[in-house]
């Protein structure tokens, strides 16, 4: 069998793992990264391109006052006491030098968005994500210490008699080849959201769910490291997010016009939710509705307060591609969708009641997003419906880590020689999402652990 060494194995070719071998050969090491399908990107390509930074030159350029002080408090919050305070914080600490490493390395970003899921201040940074790996891909290739090997499947982990991680049997292209890593492996090929059997293990609520992401998050990483008995966290929050079109095969991506002050209805024409929440949340929420399906309902005003720049917040190129429901009146509109029209207009006047005399509406909305954001009236003509679903976009659980990026065993130890970083990990997000955590952990803690690959090899702390 033929056999290769390098210094870092990469499994997976998306963001945190050309983070983490771009940082590597930085550092010197020979490093090899697999990607099991034809091209490099997977889930972090499609994604919406957000990724969440602190204390930026972008945010002081907009007058924005942040910190990786407020950007950890809101993380906390979000995730409902659910992660790993320990992982947030070492996110915290670095992501301001990630963020300037990877302008340092070719990426653009081309501004901060200001509606976004979590954030009590506008902290999401734009890219277009498939631009960003194939740059980081690119510099790491430059620096002449990076290979990258395409339809290239890691079956099984290798180890040593002293029980440390020393590479993986790989499938490459129907010849098999042991590929022995002296410094580490790194578990960095996504979650799980193309195999529905894992779904329905841990979340059979999301069975009728939408789901889009990698062709090959089929859960290898996860089932891999199982096999050496590593620890998991997070499966019970594996959720959906809202806003995804039930019937548009082409846009993948969410649109979030309650981020901008429209309201959620379900299909008796109620709202069913504070939309202000993070989209996880509203995604859970909508899949209790009738049939799944949820309408986002704005006016004129709230349709053009959107950002063409960014994917969520795209209304304008869905109103032309015809998956906004359109008209004059709110009774129309409610026929248009076949909700009762006088349940309709009872939610909407009631909204704008409580809006207009300053109170919170039912479920005690108090913002257009988390504590960002003043309320507005649904009133001015023409007005709009979304169709608006959950679609499963990433698993957000996975393997437990210490901060040292190491993949812990059931017993709390650290697997020497086994690292992961990205949607393979759990403990980060807990119960619910900040927009643009699940980007930037991947290129966070990539990066990180692209740089530890000494203790890596030891098993040191």
């Amino acid at each position: 069998m033929k056999c290769v060494e390098c210094d870092l194995l990469v499994i997976g070719g998306g963001l945190a793992g050309f983070s983490a071998a771009l940082a590597a050969a930085q550092a010197g090491f020979k490093v090899v990264v697999l990607e099991k399908t034809g091209q490099t990107g997977g889930s972090s390509a499609m994604s919406g391109g957000c990724l969440a930074f602190a204390g930026t030159d972008l945010q002081l350029a907009h007058g924005i006052d942040d910190s990786p002080e407020l950007l950890c408090e809101d993380l906390l919050d979000v995730g409902k006491g659910e992660c790993d305070e320990a992982l947030v914080r070492l996110y915290s600490d670095h992501q301001l030098s990630t963020y300037q490493w990877l302008k340092a390395n070719g990426v653009v970003f081309a501004d901060v968005i200001e509606a976004a899921s979590g954030q009590s201040v506008p902290r999401v940074h734009n890219v277009d994500p498939a631009d960003m790996v194939r740059q980081l891909q690119r510099a790491a290739q430059a620096t002449g210490k990076v290979d990258v090997w395409l339809h290239s499947r890691a079956r099984r982990l290798l180890r040593k008699d002293a029980g440390r991680v020393s590479g993986a049997l790989v499938e490459r292209q129907g010849e098999a080849v042991e590929v022995f890593a002296r410094r580490a492996v790194l578990l960095a090929s996504g979650g799980f959201v193309q195999d529905r059997a894992l779904i329905h293990r841990f979340v059979p609520q999301y069975d009728n769910a939408v789901f889009i992401g990698g062709e090959g998050n089929e859960g290898d990483g996860l089932r891999m490291a199982w096999a050496l008995g590593a620890d998991v966290r997070d499966l019970p929050y594996i959720k959906g997010t809202f806003g995804k079109h039930p019937l548009d095969e082409h846009n993948h991506h969410a649109c979030l016009a309650v981020y901008k002050g429209a309201i959620a209805v379900n299909q008796d024409g109620r709202r069913f939710v504070d939309e202000s929440q993070s989209y996880k949340l509203l995604g859970d929420a909508v899949m209790q509705q009738p049939f799944g399906v949820g309408y986002q309902i704005l006016d004129q005003a709230i349709m053009h307060s959107g950002d063409n720049q960014v994917r969520i917040l795209d209304f304008t190129r869905r109103l032309e591609e015809g998956l906004f429901v359109e008209a004059q009146t709110l009774e129309q509109l409610a026929r248009l969708i076949e909700v009762p029209e006088e349940v309709l207009l009872a939610e909407v006047n009631a909204y704008n009641d409580a809006v207009g005399q300053g109170h919170a509406p039912t479920f005690g909305r108090k913002h257009l997003v988390h504590q960002h954001g003043a309320l507005c009236t649904i009133e001015h003509p023409p007005f709009y419906a979304y169709p608006s679903t959950a679609a499963v976009f990433g698993t957000y659980c996975g393997v437990v880590v210490d901060n040292q990026l190491r993949v812990l065993d059931v017993f709390g130890e650290p697997i020497a020689g086994l690292l992961a970083a990205g949607e393979m990990i759990g403990g980060f997000h807990g119960a619910a999402y900040m927009t643009g955590s699940a980007l930037g952990k991947a290129a966070v803690f990539g990066r990180l652990a692209g740089t530890r690959l000494g203790d890596a090899s030891e098993g040191r702390p």
